[in-house]
């Protein structure tokens, strides 16, 4: 039953029942009411479902259904059994250029593509990238997403990923996005992000202060690109400036790479994961069971129901955990 467990709820592996073949399978997601009301995090479960009930693209996971009961609310969405980047990744300890190339790319038509609606991520990192059965990403977890006009100012997101303007509260928006595209690149092709430490506040520290160590291994072509996502002046990062997306396609880094042909999926991946079957979790780590009294269906509990906008009542009779 992998995949795994977050803060408030839990994605189970689910089987329509009396299907067969590639679509039989799915990723349900299960977020418990209480803990969705406790961590104030209502609006942000309104906005994943509405987001991503109205956007459709090769490299963004897509969702199916959403339901609700008394106890939780529900997202069924596609599996995608490759596992996530992250971990491979580790096993890797880091990627070629060639390799950090490929993903790098599918990430970027996958935010451009959101950021033609307005709809910002705020949560790019490796381990909200999954490997389809090809060996392509798709971007999952859409809990931090939120359509914007101009700029927002709630601070959210992973601390290593964060953009200067996000910690200083100075309002953020797509640029947030493509900062952490250049932090995920430093760490394909290095092994680990630009930033860290011990504690989320030295991590912002070091953000803030813009020390970046390069190393050796690194191309000066790669360290260009890098450097030019990591711009803590905002309206001169690259893809934010008045070239937009464009500018990132045209940067020479990216040179030879057939953006068409790659969002029509008609590159071969540098990596292809190994799957048996539909239902094959290999790539994902094991998880126990989830007690009796949090299995979906099982257990009926006063929550507010009209506070989660259109989740339908479900109807468990065509799905199997």
């Amino acid at each position: 039953m992998p995949p795994g467990t977050g803060t408030f709820g839990r994605v189970l592996l689910v089987r329509h029942r009396g299907s067969t073949g590639t679509q039989s399978h799915f990723a349900m997601k299960v977020l418990r009411k209480t803990e969705i009301v406790r961590l104030r995090q209502v609006e942000h479960v309104n906005a994943e479902r509405y987001i991503l009930s109205r956007v459709h693209h090769p490299f963004v996971v897509d969702l199916f259904a959403t339901f609700q009961d008394s106890l939780n609310v529900y997202m069924l969405m596609s599996y995608v059994p490759g596992g996530e980047l992250f971990t491979h990744l580790r096993r890797a300890h880091r990627f070629t250029p060639d390799v950090t190339r490929f993903y790098l790319a599918t990430i970027i038509l996958a935010l451009k593509y959101l950021h033609s609606f307005n709809i910002i991520y705020r949560d790019l990192k490796p381990e909200n990238l999954l490997l389809d059965s090809r060996g392509y990403l798709r971007l999952t977890d859409f809990g931090f997403a939120k359509i914007v006009d101009d700029r927002t100012w709630t601070l959210c997101g992973t601390p290593e990923y964060l953009a200067p303007e996000i910690i200083q509260s100075d309002g953020h928006g797509k640029a947030a996005d493509w900062w952490a595209c250049g932090v995920l690149c430093y760490e394909m092709l290095v092994g680990y992000p630009p930033f860290f430490d011990e504690s989320p506040y030295g991590i912002y520290e070091k953000i803030l202060n813009g020390h970046i160590h390069w190393p050796k291994t690194m191309d000066p072509l790669s360290k260009s690109l890098v450097k030019a996502f990591l711009n803590p002046d905002r309206t001169q990062r690259l893809g934010n400036m008045i070239g937009g997306p464009q500018d990132i396609l045209d940067h020479a880094w990216f040179r030879g790479v057939d953006w068409d042909a790659l969002e029509r999926r008609e590159i071969n991946a540098p990596i292809v994961p190994m799957t048996s079957s539909g239902d094959d979790t290999r790539h994902f780590l094991a998880q126990p069971l989830p007690p009796p009294d949090e299995m979906p269906g099982l257990l009926r509990e006063e929550a507010p129901a009209t506070i989660f906008e259109r989740f339908d009542p479900i109807s468990y009779q065509f799905l199997e955990f």
